[in-house]
């Protein structure tokens, strides 16, 4: 009897952290739906790593910030699987730029993508998981609690990403589907350089460190990996940070 196929749809899934979980997640029997928006190089390589890992893998492009893109894709899931076992929403935008100095257009943005998309993702997996459970789970970050010079937008909307978290894991918890969210520290990837004065902020984290050093994708994929298995089977609703120790200080 083959092993039963377990199936994934990630969010923001070719680069960074996005690609280190999917990457994470890629083996034998596993199925992987992975969103990106337009960078169709980076999600055809990380297809091509999944599947030297044995994995099947669906590429569905798209800005999950917009509802009706997010029914658009899920028709393509249901079309293949009538069974979702993880939800992962990692996708993210926004601007660099202090909260008084915000536009309604950057405002919109980051609480569509992330944290509005994060509920309609969610609905839209929902009946692909009430029948078995499973697992829903968001990427967040310390902006969500602590002020971060320019990130008033992003930390602002994670804020409301752990909230519904919290709202959900109750709501689903009936369902047998646990909804828990990641929280990292500084994290070094590409889009790390478009923060302003970012090697300042560099030089600040590490001081202030006790692992004396950056997160990595890797890292953060880790942590997914954790809250996706069967050894966090008791953690409902909770925001799990990953910081080296930052938020100690």
């Amino acid at each position: 009897m083959l092993p039963k196929e377990k199936f994934l749809f990630i969010s923001g899934g070719s680069r960074g952290i996005g690609r280190a979980i999917t990457l994470s997640q890629a083996g034998e029997h596993v199925c992987l739906f992975v969103n990106y928006l337009r960078d169709e190089e980076a999600a055809l390589s990380v297809k091509k790593e999944c599947e030297k890992k044995g994995a099947r893998v669906f590429l569905l492009p798209g800005n999950v910030g917009d509802p009706e893109t997010v029914q658009s894709i899920f028709e393509i899931v249901r079309g293949k699987t009538k069974r979702l076992d993880a939800l992962v929403h990692n996708a993210a935008l926004g601007v660099f730029k202090p909260v008084s100095e915000l536009r309604v257009k950057d405002w919109d943005i980051s609480l569509d993508v992330n944290a509005k998309a994060f509920l309609t993702l969610s609905q839209a997996a929902l009946p692909l998981m009430k029948a078995e459970g499973g697992n829903i789970l968001a990427v967040s970050s310390l902006g969500s609690h602590r002020y971060t010079p320019n990130y008033g937008a992003i930390g602002i909307s994670k804020a409301a990403l752990e909230n519904l978290v919290r709202y959900l894991a109750v709501e689903l918890a009936a369902h047998k589907i646990r909804v828990n969210a990641v929280s990292s520290g500084l994290v070094e990837t590409d889009s790390l350089q478009r923060f302003p004065e970012i090697e300042r902020m560099k030089k600040d984290f590490l001081s202030r460190t006790p692992a004396k050093r950056l997160g990595t994708p890797e890292d953060i994929a880790r942590i997914v990996s954790f809250l996706l298995g069967p050894g966090s089977g008791w953690i409902y609703g909770q925001t799990l940070i990953a910081d080296g120790g930052y938020s100690l200080s």
